[in-house]
């Protein structure tokens, strides 16, 4: 059961979710969301921006020694038909390990990003595709990105990009028969625990969660994910 925590931001918060049974920390780069993480302006004129992680690496030389962030939880990008150069500067200064478009992005987008990307960036990518989930006709959409992403993400259609806090009918899933495995999101709070352990889909390989969890937008309830972590895992 991957359990992949989207949103992040405030420094302490992500310590302190960083230390529970979690496989994926996602932040959020589209401008328009909520819970958007701006780079600094590093000035240099080559790869101009740096994440604050890095930022401090730069600017602090005296030894101190700095958090390092656990290396069995996976850095999800999450794009909104960024230009491919952006993502490409996000991946190298954040250290992603996937890439989530979550737009209309197409499959040679995806191909070309890997292309350039593995080996002479990064060693490894990979990829989540989400789709916005109404109707098991919003389904069909997956099937041009199958052999393409690795993960796709199956969330409540919206404009606003996830973070909706609301369901879609998860009995749609029964119509899905690819052979990509998703993650399950859109509005999943403490109190579906029990039912996401009854889902018995052969794809369905974890959930993202992000607003139920909130105690304003991304900033995150330590304690409520603790638990809910529990009850899955």
């Amino acid at each position: 059961m991957i359990i992949k925590v989207c949103g992040m931001r405030d420094a302490q918060n992500i310590r302190d979710v960083a230390s529970l049974d979690i496989d994926m920390m996602g932040f959020n780069f589209w401008p328009k969301s909520k819970r958007f993480v701006r780079m600094i302006s590093s000035q240099a004129g080559i790869l101009p921006d740096y994440s604050p992680e890095r930022l401090d690496y730069a600017v602090n030389a005296d030894g101190t020694r700095h958090y390092v962030f656990p290396k069995r939880i996976k850095r999800v990008g999450v794009f909104v038909d960024e230009m491919p150069q952006t993502i490409v500067a996000y991946v190298y200064n954040y250290a992603l390990d996937y890439i989530q478009l979550h737009g209309s992005e197409l499959p040679v987008v995806i191909e070309n990003l890997r292309h350039t990307l593995v080996p002479d960036i990064v060693k490894d990518i990979k990829f989540i595709k989400a789709f916005g989930i109404s109707t098991a006709a919003d389904l069909e959409q997956t099937k041009a990105y199958e052999g393409v992403a690795d993960l796709f993400l199956f969330d409540y259609k919206t404009p606003e990009k996830g973070g909706s806090g609301k369901h879609f009918d998860w009995s749609v899933l029964d119509a899905y028969q690819g052979k990509t495995p998703f993650l399950l999101s859109g509005g999943i709070g403490p109190e579906d625990a029990e039912e996401i352990r009854n889902l018995h889909h052969p794809m369905f390989a974890g959930v993202d969660v992000n607003s139920r969890f909130e105690t304003e937008p991304a900033m995150k309830d330590v304690e409520k994910l603790r638990m809910f972590v529990y009850a899955l895992k």
